[in-house]
């Protein structure tokens, strides 16, 4: 890809990686340019490794890929991590004054700068800004106007006053002028900048706007990696609209109010990962059988149990599809890139309250927490549709009264999505119980009214695949003889790995995992089927099967690392050398 910049900064937790790596990636979207950003960290405050990267380039990016251009490394172990990723005129940053560049062992034709970090952010006022300083010097090895760095600085530091801004400022030059001054090579990189205008932003935080665009008044949440950004983006902004934050003890109690909320009429949801998506199951199904509107998201990570909390999966989706006791009729929506978190949180609302039925909003970590700019022409907040359903007022309610001039909020009706009426609406009042009832709420054990009750409730989701567009998103050529089909975020690493590919492929990106598209035509229609995902078993790849009645190879990945697009295309091609039928796994060495 013609200008494709691969940069990093690697140290202890708690050195600062996250925001330095956040101010030099706002710095590039800011100079016009597409960024995509991957962080690697330990589940704890301080200690062990953690790193920031960020591959950049003038052209639209949606996947990391096995190549470092430069790295600043505040320890040893940081190169040590990269050392595949490194290549003949990689340059590394280091501090000398702690660190020696012989105990690197980095690969022949790698250049390192020895820049005093530590002094230098000494000089500027103070030994916390050297990661600005190595920001500087990063400047200058890639030519990069320093100037697009002092708004980043101005947008962290801003609310801790000018003089802070202004040390930033000057410990970048530093950086910047001591590898001009004491370094006269032409490395090789020069980041050029556009006109281009570009919002920077992650899954977990498009989400939190997806949901104020979608009208939500209420979310409750409980603090779990790596779905907390949704909760952190909310608190004072959904305010500002008449929303409140609420975070509760537990996540038993963050889906209880989250339900309660939803009763009173609010557009309610609460976000959390695979640990919480458990003991949320059982009032899961109190929300599907009081036939109550709610969100709610599941940010993945490597289970089961505790398992590896900051590494990446697409471990729950059975749990998704079949959690619960009993048979509870729901949807799973599942976003493919960061723009369609917002999109699919507006999309997930509307069916909550279109169908009075419990929505799954499935992201992943890769989603959560990479930054990639978007355009801003991705959030036209005009062609936001609002739908509340078969919301009925004090004119309307007649209509479903019953002989005795009783309101049925569980009427028997054609499609099965039933009157809603919200409370304080005249004549609309009623009961739910989480015991099977009858059209007016109250509980039965009458065989009859079980039978139009179950059936009622499942006929909401035929409706729905009758009447909404489950059309999955398709790149490629249609007329190839390979499939690949993923659901997810493995969209992006998909659609970049074809560019490596010497065959045409077809490749289609699946967002709703139930109700799901029929694939069966396109799946007849090749002669190489590959399903790719980030678990052990192919979870979705069952579903293919199940559906179509044909194996399918698969591409299985859960080393708690996402996919890259070079690694994916290496993938699809040994897994299309001979058509063994058989899985690839990509595990660990």
């Amino acid at each position: 890809m013609p200008d494709d910049f691969n940069w990093a900064i690697g140290g202890e937790a708690g050195d600062g990686i996250d925001s330095t790596g956040k101010i030099f990636a706002q710095a590039l979207s800011r100079a016009g340019r597409h960024v995509y950003t991957s962080k690697d960290f330990a589940s704890r405050i301080r200690g062990g490794y953690t790193a920031y990267k960020i591959r950049t380039s003038t052209e639209r990016i949606e996947s990391v890929v096995d190549r470092l251009d430069v790295l600043i490394a505040l320890t040893q172990r940081t190169v040590d991590e990269n050392l595949e990723e490194l290549h003949d005129g990689s340059v590394i940053i280091y501090d000398g004054e702690r660190t020696e560049m012989e105990d690197f062992e980095a690969p022949e034709g790698t250049t390192g700068l020895d820049v005093p970090l530590t002094r230098l952010a000494k000089e500027a006022g103070g030994e916390i800004m050297r990661n600005v300083v190595a920001l500087g010097a990063a400047c200058e090895v890639t030519t990069f106007p320093i100037e697009h760095l002092d708004s980043s600085l101005e947008k962290r530091f801003g609310g801790k006053g000018e003089s802070i801004v202004e040390n930033n400022r000057t410990a970048a030059r530093l950086g910047r002028d001591y590898v001009r001054e004491e370094y006269s090579d032409d490395f090789g990189y020069d980041l050029d900048t556009t006109e281009e205008d570009y919002v920077l932003l992650n899954g977990d935080e498009a989400i939190g706007m997806g949901a104020i665009a979608a009208g939500c008044t209420f979310y409750a949440g409980y603090p779990i990696t790596p779905a907390t950004d949704v909760m952190t983006y909310l608190t004072g902004r959904i305010d500002r609209f008449g929303g409140h934050v609420i975070q509760a003890e537990d996540e038993l109690s963050a889906i209880n109010m989250a339900l309660g909320a939803a009763r009173a009429g609010a557009r309610s949801m609460t976000a959390t990962s695979g640990p919480g998506i458990d003991l949320m199951t059982e009032t899961f199904g109190l929300v599907a059988t009081s036939e109550t509107p709610l969100v709610i998201v599941d940010v993945m990570r490597s289970g089961p149990s505790t398992g590896m909390p900051t590494k990446q999966e697409q471990g729950d989706l059975n749990m998704l599809l079949y959690g619960g006791h009993g048979e509870v009729p729901r949807f799973v929506v599942a976003p493919t890139t960061v723009a369609e978190c917002f999109h699919k949180t507006v999309e997930a609302f509307n069916l909550a309250e279109k169908y009075q039925t419990p929505v799954f909003l499935v992201a992943d970590l890769s989603l959560a927490v990479t930054e990639q700019t978007v355009s801003p022409d991705e959030f036209d907040m005009d062609a936001i549709e609002i739908d509340r359903g078969k919301v009925v007022n004090e004119s309307g309610i007649d209509e479903w009264l019953d002989e005795e001039g009783r309101f049925t909020p569980h009427a028997n009706t054609d499609d099965g999505v039933s009157p809603r009426a919200l409370p304080g609406t005249i004549g609309g009042a009623h009961m739910s119980t989480g015991l099977e009832h009858d059209e007016l709420g109250r509980r039965t054990e009458s065989t009859e009214v079980r039978i139009e009750q179950v059936e009622k409730r499942q006929r909401k989701v035929e409706s729905a695949e009758r009447e909404e567009d489950w059309t999955p998103r398709e790149f490629g050529d249609p007329e190839a003889d390979t499939l690949v089909i993923s659901w997810g975020s493995t969209e992006g690493p998909a659609r970049e790995a074809m560019e490596f590919l010497d065959e045409d492929v077809r490749f289609i990106s699946v967002p709703y995992v139930f109700p799901r598209p029929d694939l069966s035509e396109a799946i007849d229609d090749a002669e190489n089927v590959i399903v790719v995902e980030c678990n052990a078993t192919g979870q979705f790849a069952d579903l293919i099967e199940h559906d179509a009645l044909v194996r399918v190879d698969r591409i299985n990945k859960y080393d708690g690392v996402r996919f890259k697009a070079d690694e994916l295309a290496a993938e699809i091609r040994e897994t299309l050398r001979p058509a063994t039928g058989s899985s690839t796994e990509v595990t660990a060495e």
